[in-house]
Parts: C-alpha cells; sequence; structure tokens
C-alpha cells in the first residue's frame, strides 16, 4: 500500500451494522493501521436504538464521528417523535451530518410519497442544524434533483453535503455539483463493468470528490463478494487515482481534505 498514514477517510461507512459484531475492534484497528485518520459511520436503522447506537460508538472510539437519519427503505417506519429525538443526537458533538436520506425506487420497501416527506423533513433538519446532509438517490434522480432544488430556492443558497455512492451518468453529476453537493465513490469504481462510471469521474473535479466504502457493502476488487470494511478505502483511492493519472498521496491528500472542510472535522485529526 503506497497511501500514506493518516491521510484516508472512510466518508461513509456502516460500523454498527450486524455484520460487524463479532470483530468489530478488529475492524477500526485494520482501518487505523492502514492509514485512515478517521470513519464516518452513518447513523440509520429500522429503530431509533440503532441509531443511537451508532452514536454511541463515536463516545467510545477515537476518529470515528456520526451521521444520523432515515434510510428511504425505512421511511415508512419513521414516528413522529423520532425527528426530535435525530435533533437531539445531531447535537452530539461528533455527529458531523444528516442522513443519509433520500430516495430509493428500487426496491420500494417505503411508498414514494413517504419517502419523499421524510426526505424534505431531514433536508431542512440539515440546514436548521447547519450540518451537511448526506443523501441516497436509486433509480429515483427525476425526484431527488427536484427537491434538492426545491430545497436550494427555499434556502437561498447552494447546498452543503453529498450524493453518496454516485453511480449515475454525467449529466446527474453535474446537476449534483450545480447544486453544491459533493459526490462520493465507493469499490464499485473499482469494478470491471464500470467502465462508464469511471469517465464520469474523468469530469469531476477532484475538489468535490469523496470516498467511501459503504462497508459492509461493495467491497472493492480484489475483495468483491466479501464483507467490507473501512480499511479497504484505499482500493477506492488507488482506482480513483488511476482515473485522474495522479498521485494516490496526492488523491488521497485531497479527497480527505473534501471530508474534512464538508464534514467540519476537527483542524488537529490529521496531525495525530
Amino acid at each position: 500500500m503506497t497511501t500514506p498514514k493518516a491521510m484516508l477517510i472512510d466518508s461513509h461507512a456502516h460500523l454498527d451494522a450486524r455484520a460487524f459484531d463479532p470483530d468489530r475492534r478488529q475492524v477500526i484497528e485494520r482501518a487505523r493501521e492502514a492509514g485512515l485518520a478517521a470513519v464516518i459511520t452513518v447513523g440509520v436503522g429500522e429503530t431509533l436504538s440503532e441509531i443511537e447506537g451508532a452514536v454511541a460508538l463515536t463516545d467510545e472510539w477515537e476518529g470515528i464521528f456520526a451521521t444520523v437519519g432515515v434510510h428511504p427503505h425505512d421511511a415508512q417506519r419513521i414516528e413522529p417523535a423520532w425527528y426530535g429525538r435525530i435533533e437531539e443526537l445531531a447535537r452530539h458533538p461528533k455527529v458531523v451530518g444528516i442522513g443519509e436520506t433520500g430516495l430509493d425506487y428500487h426496491y420500494m420497501h417505503s411508498p414514494k410519497e413517504v419517502q419523499r416527506n421524510a426526505f424534505e423533513r431531514f433536508l431542512r433538519l440539515g440546514h436548521e442544524t447547519g450540518l451537511p446532509v448526506v443523501v441516497h438517490t436509486r433509480e429515483a434522480d427525476e425526484d431527488t434533483l427536484a427537491l434538492l432544488r426545491d430545497a436550494v430556492e427555499d434556502r437561498g443558497e447552494p447546498l452543503c453535503g453529498v450524493v453518496h455512492c454516485f453511480s449515475g451518468d454525467y449529466p446527474l453529476a453535474r446537476n449534483v455539483l450545480d447544486l453544491g453537493l459533493h459526490i462520493s465513490f465507493t469499490g464499485v469504481i473499482t469494478f470491471a463493468k464500470a467502465e462508464p462510471l469511471r469517465e464520469v469521474l474523468k469530469k469531476i473535479p477532484l475538489e468535490r470528490v469523496l470516498l467511501e466504502t459503504d462497508c459492509p457493502y461493495l467491497s472493492p476488487v480484489p475483495f468483491r463478494g466479501k464483507r467490507n470494511e473501512p480499511a479497504r478505502v484505499v482500493h477506492v483511492a488507488e482506482t480513483v487515482a488511476e482515473v485522474y493519472g495522479r498521485p494516490v498521496e496526492e488523491v488521497a491528500r485531497m479527497t480527505t481534505d473534501n471530508v474534512v472542510r464538508l464534514f467540519r472535522l476537527p483542524a488537529g485529526l490529521l496531525e495525530s
């Protein structure tokens, strides 16, 4: 591995997932050994206690931060009291974002209107708390963009946040960038059939790119099909560097700086 120590951040992980219950400590230790300065674990779940569990991890581990929200799959599970509790959790000193939130029309685990209502509510919460939003969109790009544009119009300013696990085309990427958002790439960028996505990446300014694993899902080549973990963001960085034709150290530094600025992580994080 050529990436310097403490120069990478996994900007989107699910460290509280049950898949990590047997060896979470070892997973976090391997991330540190791989040179990760931080991991942002995304606090979503089928229950409030699961969201709270992600935040609790930040109290246990240095360099672990969290976001809080509800995945669109689970939008129909939301009860009125959830929003108040999530707003409380958003004030935790190591909670750095709202989400993931958004629209997913692939499986339709929650009705479209329910998803849209939740997405609008979390976009407002991001604005009210001043925290960036983590956006999920799958087979719902038109509706996602419409709601994001509405949010920009309501605020009168660009959005602060990221569209995570990007797998769309360049027109979608251009619209997302124009709205003020960053774009994040996972291990999918390493897949043999992902050449169209790599072509999209080439057209995106590196200053607006984040790296993530979305673990325990989407393990990159050469680990495809196995449980993913934060340490493997190194492989995402290496592929992104190949696409740009730039040194991996430069890609690591720039994407890490992007995460630190977007999520307002502690200034001394990279000096430890």
